[in-house]
Formats: structure tokens, C-alpha cells, sequence
């Protein structure tokens, strides 16, 4: 694990903003189960996107890859009567895929890395109870063997654990002989990540209906329709340049779509309510602030930008408290207590609750060696928080962000970040 030394500058430039890989996964699923060639534009090679590539093809799909786009050909998808998938890290892959693969009769085995095998199925082993699907799995690392195949149906599913299991649904049950109904038994939390697949799927050519996010009516029997497609850029990552701007920075972001239906653009909201101004001109978007309020942050619905909205919390006026978050818990690493572990280092004042953080703002943050936790948001944030710092800062495990940003440390450096190998 190599380190990365960052001496304190601020940023200052235009920064184009990746590709959304919520979109990217859900856009390769879909045009993989089209009966047709797809093209898909303007993707980033990151760990979990190639997982997904990988994963559909190997339940047949025909896949190109290129430097920025795909041809993607789904005649041949679900050919396939046993394969392996990898999901690598991505949680994503794992939930989308394990209905997917189960569209018709498959003897699949998913395996992965990291803490993927500890981030819970229960969701699908009560599916697999009910329909009768033969399972076994491993606890605590990702090596699941599945035989059998989906039947329409009624499927009850929790709202609070993750909407990835609701979206891994939604892809496979429209292509199956009988009508399905999934209902939410709790509240449904991360409802921009539902809205995601609803829109994608009906892109290509899948029509669900649901009552108030409550119950999703699925008809049988439908068909993906091949079509080619352009990724928006990703508010998960322009989170990261949007608090640099509200902490001091002069970052300009290029590609956002503000009419975006992904949830973590609400990250601008908060940070608007927190102080900052944002301003459009052009395609660049731009927040700056005087000085940072406190607020009440609610994680349920955007979970991926709560570590780098911490940041901006610890060095806001008052007290913020982040709720609903515990889901982070088991994401790739406990983001709850590693934003509190590593930015406590650096001077910040925060106190970890079950589900989320209290941080009372201080007026500056000092510098020294922190952990990311081989966690790829960690790292960045960490990386944001250097601007910040009165002394260098030495971060652990630099390449953890080719995860879902490969491009990252780069980018960081083309806005003037000063970093050198350590």
C-alpha cells in the first residue's frame, strides 16, 4: 500500500467531472438484456464498472470495450447455464447481478473482495427460501453458489437495508413469463437510487408502475430494447469539489446535470442551507462560501457524500448532527467511525452515534499521517480536507480510489494539489 504525501495548496481550475457509475452499472445491465447493439458513451474504467462488464458477460453477453465507450450486443445473454461472477468490491454488481443471473436457469457462483462478504443478502436468501433456490455461502467473506431460477410473484422486500436489492429486481422481473409485485415492508430509504433504475429501465423500454414508492407493479413478459446511451456526470464524486468550493477553493465543475435525478445531488442543498452559493455559468458550476452554519443532515437518501460533507461540518460555525446514516457502517469500511477516527486526527471535534456523527466546528485542522481505510470516499475526503490543513498530510493506500474515481489523484493535481510519493 503505497502512500501519498500532499503538501497544503489550494485548488483552483476546472475540473470535468467523471461519469456517474450509478448510471454506468445500470446502463450496461440494461443494454445487456437488450436483444440488440447498444452504445454506450462516456464511461470510466473504475474497479466496480469493469466488475459489472465482466458480470454480464459472463452470462453471455457480447461486450467492446474502448477508451471512453461501449458496444455492448445482448442476443446472447442468458445462454449461459453456469458461470462465476466477480464482483471484485462492488456491492452494486453483487445485488444487481444475483436476480439478473437468475432470469433463467443458472448454476452461478459469485465471489469478491473486501468486506463485500460481510455486507448482507439475507434480502435474497429469504427470495431463495420461498421459491425454493438452492444457495450456500460463506460468512464474513463473498463466496455464494446459487442453483434455480426467479418466479414471478409477490416479493416482500425492506426499504431500509439497501435499494440495490429493489433495483436488481426491477432489472430481472420484467422478463419473466407471470405479472411480479415487490412491496416495501419499511421505510425506503435512498429513493434517488430507485428513481435511477425506474428511468433507466424505461429508457430501454421497461414500463413499471408503482404506488408511492410503496408497491412496484411489474408486467411480465416485456423486452429491453436496444439503445445507445450517454452517461451523466456523477454527484458522488463532484460532492468531493463541491465542499472544496464551499471550504475556499476555486473549483469550477464541468458536466453536471442540475435536473439530475441522482440523490447525491441533494450534497448542494446541504451545503446551500450550510451557507455556500452556488453559480451557473455556462456548463460550469461553482459553490463558494464566506464561512460555513451548521445543520441537520439526513444520510438515509445520500449516503455516499455524507464522509465528505463531514469535512465541511468540522469546519462549519456550531453543532452538525448527521442522521439515519448507519448504513455506512457496512459499506466498504465503517465511514462512520473512520470519518471520526481520521479527521479527530487532524483536529476536528466528533463524537460518533449509532447512526450517525455530532461535529462541533472548529476553525482550522492541522495535518499529519491518516488512515484512508482502503476505503476509496475516505481517501478523498481526506484528500479535500488537506486544502485545509495547516501541515502535510500523509495518506495511506492511494490507489483505493481506482474503485470508483481512477483518475482522482490526477485530477487533484491537474486543480494544483501538490502531492509526491512517500
Amino acid at each position: 500500500m503505497s502512500q501519498i504525501k500532499i503538501t497544503p495548496t489550494q485548488l483552483n481550475g476546472t475540473v470535468a467531472i467523471p461519469p456517474s457509475k450509478s448510471m454506468a452499472h445500470r446502463a450496461i445491465i440494461c443494454a445487456a438484456l437488450a436483444k440488440g447493439k447498444s452504445r454506450i458513451d462516456h464511461i470510466e474504467y473504475s474497479q466496480d464498472i469493469l466488475a459489472t462488464i465482466s458480470a454480464m458477460q459472463a452470462l453471455g453477453a457480447q461486450i467492446e470495450t474502448y477508451e471512453d465507450y461501449l458496444f455492448i450486443d445482448g442476443t446472447s445473454t442468458g445462454c449461459q447455464q453456469e458461470c462465476q461472477i466477480d464482483c471484485k468490491e462492488s456491492g452494486s454488481t453483487l445485488r444487481f447481478m444475483v436476480p439478473v443471473s437468475l432470469i433463467h436457469e443458472n448454476h452461478v457462483r459469485f465471489i469478491g473482495e473486501g468486506n463485500l462478504g460481510k455486507r448482507p443478502l439475507n434480502v435474497f436468501y429469504d427470495i431463495f427460501d420461498e421459491q425454493g433456490i438452492s444457495y450456500q455461502y460463506q460468512n464474513e467473506i463473498l463466496d455464494l453458489t446459487i442453483q434455480g431460477h426467479l418466479k414471478a410473484g409477490e416479493f416482500k422486500v425492506p426499504g431500509n437495508v439497501s435499494s440495490q436489492f429493489i433495483s436488481g429486481l426491477l432489472f430481472a422481473l420484467p422478463l419473466l413469463e407471470g405479472d411480479s409485485k415487490i412491496i416495501i415492508t419499511s421505510k425506503l430509504e435512498s429513493i434517488g437510487y430507485i428513481d435511477l433504475t425506474l428511468q433507466m429501465l424505461e429508457t430501454f423500454g421497461i414500463v413499471i408502475t408503482h404506488d408511492h414508492y410503496q408497491e412496484f407493479h411489474i408486467a411480465g413478459r416485456q423486452s429491453y430494447h436496444a439503445h445507445d446511451y450517454y452517461v451523466e456526470a456523477d454527484y458522488s464524486q463532484a460532492a468531493f469539489y463541491l465542499v472544496a468550493g464551499a471550504l475556499g477553493n476555486s473549483v469550477a465543475l464541468k458536466g453536471l446535470n442540475l435536473d439530475s435525478l441522482q440523490g447525491d445531488k441533494e450534497a448542494i442543498d446541504i451545503l446551500k442551507r450550510m451557507g455556500a452559493v452556488l453559480t451557473q455559468t455556462g456548463d460550469l458550476i461553482k459553490v463558494e462560501a464566506k464561512g460555513l452554519k451548521a445543520t441537520t443532515i439526513d444520510g438515509s437518501q445520500c449516503p455516499d457524500v455524507i464522509p465528505v460533507l463531514a469535512l465541511a461540518a468540522c469546519l462549519a460555525e456550531g453543532t452538525t448532527k448527521i442522521e439515519h446514516a448507519e448504513r455506512l457502517r457496512i459499506k466498504e469500511c465503517d465511514r462512520l467511525a473512520a470519518v471520526a477516527s481520521e479527521l479527530t486526527k487532524l483536529g476536528a471535534k466528533i463524537t460518533e452515534t449509532t447512526d450517525g456523527l455530532i461535529i462541533e466546528g472548529v476553525c482550522q485542522l492541522q495535518g499529519g499521517q491518516v488512515s484512508a481505510w482502503a476505503d476509496h470516499r475516505i481517501a478523498m475526503t481526506l484528500a479535500i480536507a488537506s486544502t485545509c490543513a495547516q501541515t502535510e498530510m500523509i495518506i495511506d493506500n492511494k490507489e483505493c480510489v481506482k474503485k470508483s474515481y481512477p483518475s482522482f489523484w490526477q485530477d487533484f493535481e491537474q486543480l494544483g494539489g501538490m502531492t509526491s510519493e512517500c
